[in-house]
């Protein structure tokens, strides 16, 4: 090594600007504790593989990752996030998520308490927004958030049924294609952008129409019954309905369970998609029963460590901005093999999450995208790829 080369090396060393080489961690980083209040369920698929996915990063990059479970009660949410903060030794970092905007009060105690915290699925929205604005500027502790971009998903899923209808010519008397919307719920942002893409979609398509959007709590027996309510509904007034747009997978489930008791053959004479990319879901692709589930989104968990990794090691995501937005995608029959054992097994051990971590001077910019995910996967026998 050169002597010129040896000086550059210590001023860098010295400055603390060399980053790992290959994402991997380095030797001397320091052991992070984390703590992620999940707003979901214990046994919800969706929460649970975002927990998995978490956790397996965390295993990789070296973090310790906790996991506190609210069980869909948005109250034990915001004490359990209070109860991390009022701990003697806080945790490195606290990821929350704003299901039912029910974060704040979680965000402004950690200010207080001086614990940096991460917005993932669903950021601020409305009066929240306006009151608190960007990350890092009222609350300094709020580093920012890793949400997914929802209305895509909803435009695309609404666009995949139309194309379906428009080849089948499955219009109604009336010469329109008529869908059924199924709505989580009103208020949570993930919602509302998967449902505004639906209108998106709609609305740029003057031979469609969105019949109802009902709101079936993300359930499959709830949407079982608006489903079966809705196809009485068009019985009766002699509409032929073509699609079912729900906004996940459980509901896209209670959706089938419905059309097919009303002797419907989905797949066959009229489509359903859903979002979760769950392993039901991929199930009823493979019989081709539904025509696809978007999404991917689970992998923000995972994600989300990849940022608090880069963030405590210098590298700061904010560098291109603290709002960091994941393109999700559809897996259909094509692209089926490609991640489904992944997600049958839950076999998340298998992302090399170090892959993902930002280059050296390029800190914020991130390829979180499904042929990423698909390349960085280790085979299930441990041979590599």
């Amino acid at each position: 090594m050169t002597m010129l080369l040896r000086v550059l090396l210590a001023v860098s060393m010295a400055c603390g600007i060399l980053m790992p080489l290959g994402g991997a961690v380095a030797a001397d980083a320091r052991r992070l504790d984390i703590v992620f209040v999940n707003p979901g369920k214990t046994g919800e698929v969706y929460w649970d593989m975002v927990a998995q996915t978490m956790q397996a990063a965390g295993r990789k990059l070296d973090a310790h990752v906790e996991v506190l479970t609210s069980e869909r009660n948005y109250r034990t949410m915001q004490e359990l996030g209070l109860g991390v903060l009022a701990r003697p030794d806080k945790p490195d970092f606290l990821i929350l998520s704003n299901e039912e905007s029910a974060a704040v009060p979680v965000l402004e105690a950690a200010e207080a308490a001086g614990v940096k915290t991460l917005l993932l699925s669903n950021t601020l929205i409305g009066e929240d927004a306006v009151r608190l604005g960007p990350p890092r500027q009222k609350l300094k502790t709020w580093l920012g958030d890793i949400t997914t971009d929802l209305q895509t998903a909803g435009a695309r899923m609404a666009n995949a049924l139309i194309s379906v209808a428009r080849a089948e010519k499955w219009q109604s008397p009336d010469g329109k294609i008529h869908i059924l919307g199924i709505g989580g719920d009103e208020i949570t942002p993930a919602s509302i952008a998967r449902n505004a893409g639906l209108k998106l979609a709609v609305d740029a398509a003057p031979d469609v129409v969105v019949d109802r959007m009902l709101f079936a709590n993300w359930t499959q027996s709830e949407a079982e019954q608006v489903t079966t309510n809705y196809l009485s509904w068009a019985s009766r007034k002699e509409i032929r309905p073509a699609g079912i747009w729900a906004g996940n997978d459980p509901m896209a489930l209670g959706a089938l369970r419905a059309v097919t008791a009303a002797g419907l053959m989905p797949g066959r004479n009229i489509e359903v998609v859903g979002l979760n990319w769950s392993e039901d879901a991929l199930r009823e692709i493979r019989a081709g029963r539904l025509l696809l589930t978007d999404g991917g989104h689970f992998l923000l968990g995972g994600w989300s460590i990849v940022l608090l990794r880069d963030y405590a090691d210098g590298c700061d995501f904010a560098a291109v901005s603290p709002r960091v937005e994941v393109k999700t995608s559809a897996i259909t029959r094509d692209n089926l093999a490609s991640v489904g054992d992944l997600i049958k097994t839950r076999g998340f051990d298998r992302i090399d999450f170090s892959r993902f971590r930002a280059k050296a001077g390029r800190c914020g910019q991130y390829d979180f995208s499904v042929n990423a995910l698909i390349s960085s996967l280790a085979r299930p026998d441990g041979l590599g790829d």
